[in-house]
């Protein structure tokens, strides 16, 4: 059920999604409330958060622990290398960090943000170089390579800056959601207001979080991003981070031609729209198509109440993973509200004229990039709940 809100700002009935922006100017969402969306929402979100946590060791073991390795093929095992678990790995029973290294590889293409113009620095030129120079002391091709091609192992030292960046940033937010989680077991949580309310808290908390990346070359430790640099968790990893992964992310191969003399994808960055808000859940499950892999991981780790939940759909598992990827794309339009929320310009609730007239601008801004995603559908589907044995709210153990 939509909130119903009151105008009280007069505005242009050209305005995008005017409707919405009302809604969050009165303290609302943009995905509707209903113990349906509650479940599905916070379901999606404990398992997102269970393999975030796999996502953020992987990168980050990565980042220190096979810098500029020439081959590192057992870099998904964490250190933790022996033949059950190659066995495992080869039988792909295992969390697909290919998606994490997606998201990272969208990150560094589209750019942006304080991680992003530090890498573009001559400080951490000098850095990469000294960190070069430490892991090609013992190796010759390596001293060759670089003097060949100048450039080719500082681009990688600053994608393994992004392997960290990445993996810092998914740390907070899988401690998140994993609270949103234990507070709803626990019958603490009872509203998608209230839920969103608590991950903008949890941002906001860990805004001035300090980013840093360093490796350990011959015993000694080489810093490739220092403390000093004053790189934090708000500005530098997640506002990136939406919007290379949210907001723009890459046409995947097999679903979008890219032939650039059709004009079939965009010819700037900027007016990419294949984020998570954007995509249709129904291609899920093609070969080529990253978010599969994230939909196949968050199955291995649903809660009960939200797996028996889609079997009790009218398809049943048929379709597990449009419903899971539909479920997923709900909460994160909980976790662009919250980011929508905390980087308004004003309070939205202020009562001065002023400050409510530029947070109307501001979120006026947001919902015209909006227009064209899947807010609008999230809103208006018939969920699975019709075809279900009894009530939602009995499947949750809140």
């Amino acid at each position: 059920m939509a909130i119903a809100v009151q105008k009280t700002v007069p505005h242009s009935s050209s305005e995008p999604l005017s409707e919405y922006i009302d809604r969050l100017l009165a303290g609302g969402v943009l995905l509707p409330e209903s113990p349906t969306n509650l479940l599905e929402v916070v379901g999606a979100l404990a398992s997102y958060g269970i393999v975030l946590d796999a996502y953020s060791i992987n990168l980050n073991y990565i980042a220190e622990h096979t810098f500029l390795d020439w081959f590192p093929f057992f870099k998904y095992f964490n250190g933790e290398m022996n033949v059950r678990k190659l066995l495992r790995h080869w039988r792909h029973d295992r969390i697909n960090y290919e998606y994490a290294e997606y998201c990272m590889r969208a990150m560094l293409w589209h750019r942006g943000g304080g991680l992003d113009a530090y890498l573009d620095s001559p400080e951490f030129l000098e850095r990469a170089k000294a960190a070069i120079a430490a892991r090609s002391r013992t190796n010759p091709l390596m001293v060759v390579l670089n003097r060949l091609f100048p450039q080719y192992l500082p681009e990688q030292v600053r994608m393994l800056s992004y392997y960290s960046g990445l993996g810092q940033f998914w740390r907070v937010m899988s401690d998140i959601f994993m609270d949103l989680s234990d507070r709803y077991d626990r019958g603490e949580l009872s509203s998608i207001g209230q839920l969103t309310d608590l991950i903008q808290a949890g941002i906001v908390a860990a805004a001035g979080r300090p980013i840093a990346y360093s490796v350990v070359l011959g015993g000694k430790t080489c810093d490739i991003i220092p403390k000093s640099v004053g790189l934090t968790f708000l500005p530098d990893t997640a506002i990136p981070y939406v919007e290379s992964i949210f907001f723009r992310g890459t046409p995947f191969f097999g679903i979008v031609s890219y032939n650039a003399q059709a004009h079939q994808i965009p010819a700037e960055q900027g007016d990419f729209a294949y984020g998570a808000l954007y995509a249709d859940p129904l291609p899920l499950g093609g070969a080529g198509i990253p978010p599969t892999l994230l939909m196949r991981d968050m199955e291995r780790h649903l809660p009960d109440y939200l797996h028996e939940f889609y079997r009790m759909s009218c398809r049943g598992e048929d379709d597990l993973h449009v419903q899971v990827g539909q479920s997923f794309q709900k909460s994160m339009f909980c976790v662009t509200t919250a980011a929508i929320r905390g980087l308004a310009p004003h309070a939205l609730d202020t009562s001065d004229p002023a400050e409510r007239a530029a947070n109307r601008a501001y979120l006026a801004g947001w919902m015209k990039r909006l227009q064209t995603s899947q807010l609008i559908s999230v809103n208006q589907a018939v969920t699975n709940a019709s075809c279900t044995l009894y009530p939602a709210e009995e499947l949750s153990g809140g």
